[in-house]
């Protein structure tokens, strides 16, 4: 049995130690916005947070996880306020085919939270996500507005 906190609620998962954390999250949690992409850890799709850090959910094995908190794509809105980033995405029109937005947002929110005044090539170097779809210019967009609304302290 592994304990995990997700999106601040407990879970007892019956799962195996080196169960990679996204398969723990997907199929044992049930919570299924966190994608999988290459399984590699390279494309980014199954992006999360431990501890308030982004990880690879795909390459990290879920014992890492236990006592630690885990935020997934599901957590990361405060009630039905969509975090800054969301709002961003949203305003930006970022998804196209949206497969791999929950592992670029989250990924977005922890690259603001290290660097909360980036250039383009600050978000070209730091957000290494993958997106088939190629929007990233709108990721760009979008992650330049959040970190505009969140100097201003607005939404």
């Amino acid at each position: 049995m592994t304990k995990l906190t997700i999106n601040g609620k407990p879970h007892d998962l019956a799962v195996e130690d080196d169960m990679p954390l996204l398969w723990a999250i997907r199929e044992a949690a049930g919570l299924t916005g966190t994608k999988f992409g290459c399984g590699k850890g390279l494309c980014g799709a199954c992006t999360v947070h431990v501890d308030g850090a982004a990880m690879r959910s795909c390459s990290v094995p879920v014992s890492y996880a236990a006592g630690k908190s885990v935020t997934t794509i599901e957590g990361l809105a405060q009630g039905d306020q969509l975090h800054i980033v969301q709002q961003a995405w949203i305003a930006e029109n970022v998804p196209q085919c949206g497969y791999c937005q929950p592992g670029q947002i989250m990924a977005a929110v922890d690259f603001l939270k290290r660097n909360p005044n980036p250039t383009d090539d600050d978000i070209r170097n730091g957000i290494t996500n993958i997106c088939r779809c190629g929007t990233y210019l709108r990721i760009r967009k979008a992650i330049l507005r959040a970190a505009a609304n969140m100097a201003e302290g607005t939404a």
